[in-house]
């Protein structure tokens, strides 16, 4: 089975969005900046060149997605399609709207974050599943369900907005596996020591 590995971009400070952030306003305030690094010339996303199109690859090759609701929901369930057709694994305690049956790739999983990773590493064989979301990421480190972080460290001070780890229960030890840098983020993978 593959690794689950959270991919987050943040700011020095320790936010992952700014103020403001709401349904309506996806991200807060100044979102963009944390993803510029991810924006090409062309104003494409991914289309970069260097040692970041290196981490955007890396970061593409997945089989699961285990997404926290308001992430999902902020983009729609990702049409019900990413990567190809992957299955995206929501951990929630309320069963989903409706509108997700016309999704058959995304399940609600109300018996908590361990078994939506179950299942996630399940269904994506010996590809890694990617970990969206500030919540499902702390939930999964106290469940002691995340294996890896990748953090996109981005040299802009936000002053407030939603931080990534604001709550964990206690202190988690962390290896470094690898360091990309690069003019516009720093790219720091982690093993996170169980």
């Amino acid at each position: 089975m593959g690794n689950s590995v959270l991919y987050m971009s943040m700011s020095l400070d320790g936010f992952i969005a700014g103020p403001g952030d709401t349904p309506a306003n996806p991200g807060g305030d100044g979102f963009m900046r944390l993803h510029d690094w991810f924006i090409g010339p062309d104003g494409e996303f991914g289309n970069v060149e260097g040692p970041a199109r290196d981490v955007i690859e890396e970061m593409s090759d997945f089989g699961a997605i285990v997404a926290g609701r308001n992430t999902v929901e902020q983009v729609d369930h990702w049409g019900g399609e990413r990567n190809g057709g992957v299955r995206i694994f929501v951990p929630s305690h309320r069963p989903p709207a409706p509108s997700v049956a016309k999704y058959p790739k995304v399940s609600y999983v109300t018996d908590g974050i361990a078994s939506a990773m179950a299942q996630a590493k399940k269904a994506s064989g010996d590809r890694r599943v990617m970990v969206h979301g500030a919540y499902t990421a702390q939930t999964a480190l106290e469940a002691g369900v995340l294996d890896e972080l990748q953090i996109h460290q981005i040299p802009v001070l936000f002053g407030n907005g939603r931080r990534l780890f604001d709550i964990l229960p206690d202190r988690i030890e962390l290896d470094i596996l690898k360091v990309v840098d690069t003019p516009e983020a720093t790219h720091i993978r982690y093993r996170v020591h169980h």
